[in-house]
């Protein structure tokens, strides 16, 4: 039985939600939302193909969530790099919001960036947040998916 992608969100600050609504819907791949109970909304569309599951707010809840529940060729869209190297062995693929993929060649550098930043803050320095996201940011992004989901369907091809 052929193994069909899903696409799995971080969901609790995930600024592109809407453009993986429509590739999803494009290109005919169930997207699993994972978020805390403190984003619960009451009023969400029910939309073919997209499931919310809401997790406790316990520190890293969503995290364990969808490491434990990562697939084969499964795509993370999380900016959570320590997330990422849980999903990645799993053989997931890993895309941030902003249209990065992260893999092994790329993941090491940016878990140490992470740890001396994390440590500069400790320390009191003050370090900067990211930007805020532009449409072209989100045209990147939903481009990004486009491909990553592309290039897996050409995999299952051959």
């Amino acid at each position: 039985m052929k193994r069909v992608t899903t696409i799995i969100v971080d969901a609790d600050a995930c600024p592109v939600k809407d453009e993986i609504q429509r590739v999803s819907h494009d290109y005919h791949v169930d997207v699993l939302f994972v978020a805390s109970y403190a984003a619960y909304m009451h009023d969400q569309p029910q939309l073919d193909r997209v499931k919310w599951v809401f997790v406790d707010q316990d520190y890293q809840a969503a995290d364990m969530y969808i490491a434990n529940h990562a697939r084969s060729e499964d795509i993370i869209v999380t900016n959570d790099y320590g997330l990422a190297a849980l999903c990645l062995p799993r053989g997931a693929k890993v895309l941030t919001p902003r249209g990065k993929e992260l893999d092994a060649s790329n993941l090491d550098d940016l878990l140490t960036s992470r740890h001396v930043a994390a440590k500069a803050r400790r320390a009191g320095q003050k370090t900067k947040g990211p930007k805020p996201m532009t449409d072209d940011d989100r045209k990147f992004f939903q481009h990004k998916l486009t491909k990553l989901l592309l290039r897996l369907q050409e995999n299952h091809a051959t």
